[in-house]
């Protein structure tokens, strides 16, 4: 299993916004991107659900290719990065354009 990454490109790939609109103005695609960003965290989630069953397996001894967990486990090791980085790179955004003198 492997996360979507289209939606984190949607949301790098989007440019500033020059001015504040109204949540009522914005354009239907914002919130499609949006709906991309939740649905790439529900993946996370559930990769990582199916990364808790596979150690589950491998642990009591029904699991018949421990491989399998493994590559599961680093699949979901990455995501956890790549989510939390972007993250940050989020927030630290955020905290710059609050630096902004208006």
């Amino acid at each position: 299993m492997t996360l979507p990454v289209a939606a984190v490109s949607a949301v790098t790939a989007a440019a500033p916004a020059t001015s504040v609109a109204a949540p009522s103005a914005m354009p239907a695609s914002h919130g499609a991107a949006f709906d991309n960003v939740l649905g790439s965290v529900d993946s996370l989630q559930q990769l990582q659900s199916t990364t808790s069953d596979l150690a589950v397996q491998a642990a009591t001894g029904s699991l018949e290719n421990v491989h399998d967990y493994t590559i599961a486990a680093a699949e979901s090791s990455l995501a956890i990065e790549l989510t939390a980085a972007v993250r940050n790179k989020a927030v630290e955004a955020f905290t710059e354009i609050m630096r902004m003198q208006a």
